[in-house]
């Protein structure tokens, strides 16, 4: 069945055991593939069959979790509206995949929609409607929000920010009441009057400005769950409890005073923790908001010969867009007239612009420099490049490498022990503590424990990095496919470069030509003929020598493409074989007198192409495919990073150890038939190699994707983009080194962030349990306030050593 990916934003998660039961309860669902819920990035990705579930369930599931799912809401006028046409309408959009909502006003026309960007377009949305006959009012502009997203996220920091102040304002008074024996002027009020007072104080504090800490651990505690929220009821409302209990039984003063003022800190300091955080997460992400600022809102279309600013979603295929200069491209096309200078750099990351002809491909959100011109659209919405470099962001900073797994492990059952061990630590005090103040310690160590232990900075250490790290290659042309391709190009000993239109152009010339039995022009009147229909570099290249001698060739008869040897077809009734010297061995053709020739094309980095007509060999075509300027640099680099650098080509073996040699390659795999190059992969695996593959062509996507990380050049194929697990938008080999470079200070930080995250928990909770009171009596116990602040610190920590990663150059 196929499938479909959704991502959906997230608001209200405060911890990794958040995402978590998300992503539990969304796994249940029925048609659910996959699902990764990203506690970093505040995003699902599900990967789902829509046959058998709409994505708009995703929603209801985050919802009833407690938590927030975001969407887009667009209000559209309709024309000619009634009461039924409203009710028909509103049962459309209803049943579009990716509407959320749809709610039609019958008296206006105004309809207000609330949909998945990621699942449907406005554009598609609104030509669903007029396929049914709706219409609407010409150019009619769409009230947008300009970045749902954006605005919870606004939002939830602005929510947080008020509690924040409150809760500070309001901590500060009850701690300067808690101590009303140190401060004078307090003495005036006897201490009932005064717990009454920090009281009253509190409990704004514990249950509006804490409000979110028990809505979310009452929902997750409902589906099954604990996370940092229950820590926090659960330590907070002891101390509030207990001080309560204090406040209305004066007989049970005399076992310790009341923790009003640990209550309502330790709430303020998480607040304040989070707040922290969440601006701090938002950084993260600013390589891909940086990518959607780029597309400009309208475009100028010529219709009826006449110029339309139109907005960018009702731009088609096949529409005429006229660009001048300062302004940006709004889709991909193609060049129909005129010429320009494009700046390319804030996709491809390269700086200089490129010429741009009759002809030429355009991106869309590329900036036009120097003259006008006008251009087909050819890929618009979603297709467009832009579109797609967002969306493989996205997922990608959405998915979970391999290192996360223990993260998750361990978080998974962290919240439950933390509670046993909290539990234990009150009873242990209770029971061993001194008499006098054993209630105190119990409780003050049962609260630190279940602060401090908090496995935020766990949840966190991957996915920021992650996030950063697949914005920052954004930001130089290179894509990750996914948090796993990332980490892994970190570990690959070994690359494979693929020879052609790799370190190569692709694009061969024919350099010699040396004939036996016929005179020149006819030899290449049968060698063009039989390669006339050829889509192989090397045929190009045979026909275009042709093409410049102005011979006039003809169309072969039982064409037949031999991968890796040549070609078989018939020319003015004679049998022509064009080829390697494998396949004139195969078909029992002399070539003794060009063997020596041969030899010596290939020693100089030619490939010799033998030529045999009616079973006589007519001669050899000698064809030499140029290196790119990169290639050499790039391989000098790749062997800086201390890998061992292959040549993989199908050329036969000297003119494969003659361009290798130039390259400074010592291992060379030559005379590899297509076929074979996925095997070839396997053998490297088999001696222990990680390896990874560069390529460009269909015929190296099985090899792309048998390696451990297959690489494609972005002026490759759709076939090898796809089969790869890392795509380079520029055609510069130099960016795979930036590439694994990226990638192996990502995986850095994610054991640096891991390494503090699990040694902060495992020293932390020891301390807070009390175990150094043997040693510094009272000095030695973690005040539940100090917890709380260390709790946050740790958070921030990880996401500030994460967010080091955007200085990578």
């Amino acid at each position: 069945m196929e499938t479909k990916k959704a991502i959906i934003p997230i608001r209200g998660m405060s911890c990794v055991n958040c995402a978590a039961a998300i992503q539990k309860d969304i796994a249940k669902l029925p048609g659910v593939q996959t699902v990764h819920v990203n506690y970093a990035n505040e995003k699902a990705v599900v990967e789902f069959h829509p046959e058998s579930i709409k994505a708009e369930k995703f929603i209801t599931s985050i919802n009833e979790l407690g938590y927030q799912a975001v969407f887009e809401t667009a209000v559209l006028a309709v024309l000619d509206m009634n009461s039924s046409r409203a009710q028909k309408l509103e049962d459309i959009l209803t049943n579009l995949e990716g509407v959320v909502t749809a709610s039609v006003n019958a008296a206006t026309g105004m309809t207000e929609i609330q949909y998945m960007p990621d699942q449907i377009s406005l554009r598609d949305i609104r030509r669903t409607a007029e396929r049914e006959g709706f219409r609407f009012p010409h150019q009619e502009e769409s009230i947008v929000e300009p970045d749902a997203d954006k605005i919870a996220q606004e939002k939830e920091l602005s929510s947080l920010r008020n509690k924040l102040v409150l809760s500070a304002v309001l901590s500060t008074l009850i701690l300067i009441g808690s101590f009303q024996d140190m401060l004078p002027f307090l003495t005036i009020f006897p201490q009932q009057v005064m717990w009454i007072i920090l009281l009253v104080l509190t409990t704004p504090v514990q249950f509006w400005a804490g409000r979110h800490f028990y809505q979310n651990a009452w929902a997750s505690i409902r589906h099954g769950s604990l996370n940092m929220n229950t820590l926090v009821v659960i330590g907070t409302t002891a101390a509030y409890g207990y001080s309560a209990m204090l406040t209305f039984s004066p007989s049970l003063s005399g076992h310790g005073g009341a923790y009003f003022d640990t209550a309502a800190i330790i709430i303020t300091l998480v607040l304040f923790g989070r707040y922290l955080e969440t601006r701090a997460k938002t950084r993260t992400n600013e390589a891909v908001k940086k990518l959607m600022k780029l597309s400009p809102r309208t475009a100028r279309v010529i219709r009826e010969n006449k110029e339309l600013d139109i907005l960018i979603d009702e731009v088609e295929y096949g529409d005429l867009i006229v660009v001048r200069p300062g302004e940006r491209i709004p889709v991909d096309g193609i060049v129909r007239n005129g010429s320009s200078s494009v700046d390319e750099s804030m996709l491809t990351g390269e700086s200089l612009p490129v010429d741009k002809q009759t002809g030429d491909t355009v991106i869309g959100a590329t900036l036009n420099r120097t003259g006008s011109f006008i251009f087909e659209a050819t890929k618009i919405g979603k297709d467009t490049m832009l579109a797609q470099i967002i969306r493989m962001v996205q997922e990608a900073q959405g998915s979970k490498a391999p290192i996360q797994r223990l993260a998750d492990s361990i978080s998974g059952i962290f919240v439950p022990v933390v509670i046993g061990i909290a539990l234990a630590t009150f009873v242990l005090w209770y029971v061993f503590g001194p008499p006098e103040t054993r209630i105190t310690f119990a409780l003050l160590n049962f609260i630190a424990v279940l602060i401090i232990a908090c496995p935020c900075a766990m949840g966190l250490a991957t996915p920021t990095a992650i996030m950063v790290g697949t914005g920052k290659g954004a930001e130089f042309g290179v894509l990750f496919k996914n948090a796993e391709s990332l980490e892994m190009a970190g570990n690959i000993d070994t690359i494979v470069l693929d020879k052609t239109g790799t370190l190569t152009r692709g694009e061969p010339m024919v350099t010699d030509i040396v004939c036996k039995n016929m005179d020149e022009i006819t030899m290449l009147f049968f060698a063009a003929s039989a390669e006339k229909n050829s889509e192989h570099p090397m045929g190009k290249a045979i026909v275009r020598a042709a093409m410049e001698k102005k011979i006039l060739f003809t169309q072969p008869d039982n064409f037949k493409a031999l991968p890796g040897y040549g070609v078989h077809t018939v020319v003015n009734g004679k049998e022509v074989f064009l080829g390697n010297d494998q396949l004139m061995a195969q078909k029992g053709i002399e070539l003794k007198s060009l063997d020596e020739t041969a030899q010596k094309f290939s020693a100089t980095g030619k490939t010799p192409i033998f030529i045999a007509v009616d079973s006589q060999a007519a001669g050899i075509i000698a064809v030499a495919d140029t290196l790119k300027e990169q290639s050499k640099d790039a391989v000098k680099e790749l062997k800086l990073l201390g890998l061992d650098v292959v040549m993989l080509t199908g050329d036969n073996k000297n003119t494969a150890d003659a361009i290798a040699g130039s390259l400074g390659i010592t291992r060379v795999l030559a005379e590899v038939l297509p076929r074979d190059k996925m095997a070839t992969i396997q053998k490297l695996q088999t001696e222990g190699r990680t390896v990874a593959m560069v390529g460009d062509g269909i015929n190296d996507a099985p090899a792309l994707t048998q390696a451990d990380v297959g690489i494609a050049i972005g002026t490759g194929t759709d076939v090898a983009i796809e089969a790869s697990d890392i795509t380079l938008i520029k055609d510069d080999l130099r960016s795979v080194a930036t590439a694994l470079r990226l990638s192996k200070r990502t995986l850095r930080t994610i054991k640096m962030n891991l390494f503090w995250a699990f040694f902060y928990n495992t020293l932390g909770i020891p301390v807070a349990a009390g175990i150094l009171f043997p040693f510094f009596g009272t000095k030695g116990l973690l005040n539940p306030m100090l917890a709380s602040l260390a709790m946050a610190f740790s958070s921030i920590s990880v996401v500030s050593n994460s967010l080091r990663l955007k200085k990578f150059s």
